[in-house]
């Protein structure tokens, strides 16, 4: 991570309460170049069928026409090239594969967004999270379980959540800590950039497509603030013991 970036991650720790006003041009070449590095090239191809080591042949040229674009507001992301993934139950499930270009600024969006909002997280919320992954989750449910005061759980999950995220949902919570008024037209234009199927382009009010780089965090932002929040605030004049574990949009209440 870039040290602008860490240090915005740092206020963001040390000052629960700020609002960023001006993050955008940290998506500048040294930002660009080091998400292009982290990529990985062997990922599916977008709409344009462009590979890592296709757009590596002309890197700083490409890259350097990409801040310009950022800098004009002239960058518009493709439509993503919808996939469908046989699931074990029979379904499939549908994943964006965005054009390699945009995935290198979704990276570098989400990177800022992240050091935003990541330390207003809570320990409970552990799906698409830097330094948690499932089995902390089942170990943190485990403790919920086992040395709490659990003798009711509710298992649930929300049908089609990262398709059905109203849009507007996604820029009120990102509006809470950023004000940065091109960052946020940024992130709409991702959005609404919509996805290809079967040669045809649909649009949406609603989704942040899976497979997506930047849907995870957006998804978190979502349901840190119409769940997690909403069960924080039953605890203060619950009678009993309650506890939310969360991984995306699957969660388990404990009481």
């Amino acid at each position: 991570m870039s040290t602008k970036i860490t240090r915005i991650n740092q206020i963001a720790k040390e000052r629960p309460k700020e609002v960023f006003t001006s993050v955008y041009h940290l998506i500048n070449l040294e930002l660009l170049r080091e998400c292009f590095k982290e990529l990985d090239g062997n990922k599916a191809t977008g709409l344009d069928n462009v590979t890592k080591d296709m757009y590596s042949s002309n890197l700083e040229e490409n890259l350097n026409n990409i801040v310009d674009r950022l800098k004009t507001k002239s960058y518009r992301p493709n439509p993503a090239r919808k996939v469908n993934i046989p699931k074990p139950n029979g379904k499939v499930r549908g994943l964006a594969i965005a054009n390699f270009e945009d995935k290198i600024v979704q990276l570098a969006v989400k990177k800022i967004v992240e050091a935003i909002f990541e330390p207003r997280f809570p320990n409970n919320m552990f799906g698409f999270r830097p330094n948690k992954s499932c089995h902390d989750c089942l170990k943190y449910l485990n403790f919920c379980i086992e040395r709490r005061y659990t003798s009711y759980i509710l298992d649930a999950d929300i049908k089609g959540y990262f398709d059905n995220i109203n849009h507007e949902l996604i820029m009120k919570g990102l509006q809470v800590h950023i004000k940065d008024t091109n960052l946020l037209k940024l992130i709409k234009r991702f959005l609404k950039a919509g996805i290809m199927e079967n040669g045809k382009h649909i649009t949406s009010e609603y989704g942040t497509p899976q497979g997506s780089i930047l849907s995870p965090v957006l998804a978190n932002i979502v349901m840190y603030y119409g769940i997690i929040l909403f069960v924080e605030k039953i605890k203060k004049t619950a009678k009993g013991y309650i506890e939310i574990v969360n991984y995306a949009d699957d969660m388990i209440l404990c009481f």
